[in-house]
């Protein structure tokens, strides 16, 4: 036996004893659920052209087209064509299939251990009748298989065919004259081709949702910030109504080295999955991982001048005079300020009680122009501005945008007599929401990527705040 073989056998036996229980979300990873009626979706959109091999299977009931038609399973060349299985029964009764109906899918999942999945299909066929004339026959036929779900080598979820097995129904005949003990003949036959016929299309359907699983997996790119890459944290979990992938978030920086974010003291309480949904659950560690990138590339600081600022915002001597007449009432009149914001801390993140808040930490340092000389000093404060997150869900990402709630200052030092600095916080507020908040948004844009779950959309989802967690729910 094969090593590779030896590891792909001891997942599935691994796999075997993997079911999915109500608990707690790892303060890291990503957890996705997938319905079974969505894997059901996979493998019938599989069957009529799905997204990978849309440009070669086309639709199964079509003429010298896509898996069954030409060149595939039923064209010249492929399984039933010259050549082929069929080859022998073509010579020895001239039978040829002219169809095969779009298979109609049905599908359970086997806890503890895959699927099992039906497909139920009409053949269409037509040969030379022993009487003379053209016989035209139809036989109804339900495809049976069990299927494995593993890991592969890549380390993604892969569906491994196990058994496969064709139940042959009702045989009708359309047009000819056939003697009713050749029908017995025509069964037989039929009942040891139809496996080597349909088969194969299972196997080719599951090569399909297995392309879909393994996009789960792999490096989403975030601009400047880095990188964010996906991996299974552990086996796949599986019950009788979805299954359950734990994924890792890995962060890297653009040079691909590993960046390693503080974690959540607490891991989330997953609320249990409702029925025919879908669902994706987005820890505290990604949100605050967004923000450390930001924080560490510079993206959160900020250089306010009067070219930025709209002319309803007072940023003059002369506004700030007004502010703190006592400390500031000497300052020449109507000269600009320059506020340099940087935020030298990572900002926190809190999840909770169905809100999503920023608590941001910054450095703002207040200078006035001097005519024909550089920006002079007047005073540094230490600010913490707490901003509402509004969470957006798109088809492949969580939009993040903020606005201020409150902001609270401290003076770190000043060049001028001493003041009260919360006569400050109501102007700062003002700059803030106006210039400071939009540039923020600007940065967030980027969002937080969501794990591809067999090309599930995710614009729809119903979003809920849980604490330490996002849940977001997409009915199948």
């Amino acid at each position: 036996v094969q090593p590779a073989m030896l590891g792909l056998w001891s997942l599935l036996l691994l796999w075997g004893l993997a079911t999915p229980c109500q608990g707690l979300l790892e303060t890291v990873g990503t957890l996705a659920r997938i319905d079974k009626d969505e894997l059901g979706k996979a493998i019938q959109n599989s069957l009529v052209g799905g997204p990978i091999l849309q440009n070669v299977l086309g639709s199964v009931t079509a003429m010298n087209q896509g898996l069954l038609g030409s060149g595939g399973l039923l064209g010249g060349g492929g399984l039933l064509g010259h050549g082929g299985v069929f080859g022998v029964v073509e010579e020895l009764s001239g039978l040829k299939i002219e169809e095969l109906t779009l298979p109609k899918e049905s599908l359970k999942l086997l806890p503890g251990f895959g699927v099992q999945l039906n497909l139920h299909t009409k053949v269409g066929m037509h040969c030379s009748g022993p009487l003379g004339g053209l016989l035209q026959l139809a036989a109804e036929v339900n495809v049976t298989s069990r299927v494995a779900l593993g890991v592969s080598s890549r380390g993604t979820p892969i569906l491994i065919l196990k058994r496969c097995s064709t139940l042959l129904g009702h045989i009708s005949l359309f047009s000819g004259l056939l003697p009713t003990p050749l029908f017995g003949v025509v069964e037989q036959m039929l009942f040891k081709v139809l496996p080597g016929l349909l088969c194969p299309v299972v196997d080719s359907v599951l090569g399909v949702v297995n392309e879909l699983l393994g996009a789960v997996l792999g490096l989403v790119p975030l601009g400047a910030l880095g990188s964010l890459e996906f991996s299974l944290a552990t086996l796949p979990l599986i019950s009788n109504q979805y299954i359950e992938l734990d994924i890792n978030p890995i962060v890297k920086s653009v040079a691909g080295d590993i960046i390693d974010f503080p974690k959540s003291p607490a891991p989330a309480k997953v609320p249990p999955k409702k029925d025919h949904t879908s669902q994706v659950t987005v820890p505290l560690y990604l949100f605050n991982t967004m923000f450390g990138l930001l924080q560490t590339n510079g993206a959160l600081d900020m250089d306010i001048t009067p070219e930025l600022v709209p002319s309803d915002v007072p940023l003059t001597t002369t506004d700030l005079a007004a502010l703190l007449p006592e400390a500031l009432g000497k300052l020449p009149l109507h000269q600009h300020l320059l506020l340099s914001l940087r935020v030298k801390e990572a900002p926190t993140v809190t999840l909770n009680n169905k809100k999503a808040l920023v608590s941001l930490p910054a450095n703002i340092h207040v200078l006035f122009y001097v005519p024909q000389g550089t920006p002079e000093s007047l005073f540094e404060l230490n600010s913490v501005m707490t901003l509402r997150a509004q969470l957006t869900p798109s088809a492949t990402k969580l939009h993040i945008s903020l606005c201020l709630e409150r902001l609270s200052v401290k003076v770190a030092s000043s060049f001028t007599y001493a003041f009260d600095e919360s006569r400050l916080e109501e102007w700062l507020s003002h700059v803030v929401r106006v210039v400071y908040a939009p540039k923020l948004n600007v940065a967030l844009d980027v969002g937080i990527p969501l794990p591809k779950v067999l090309n599930i959309s995710f614009s729809s989802s119903v979003l809920e705040i849980i604490e330490n967690a996002v849940v977001l729910t997409v009915p199948s």
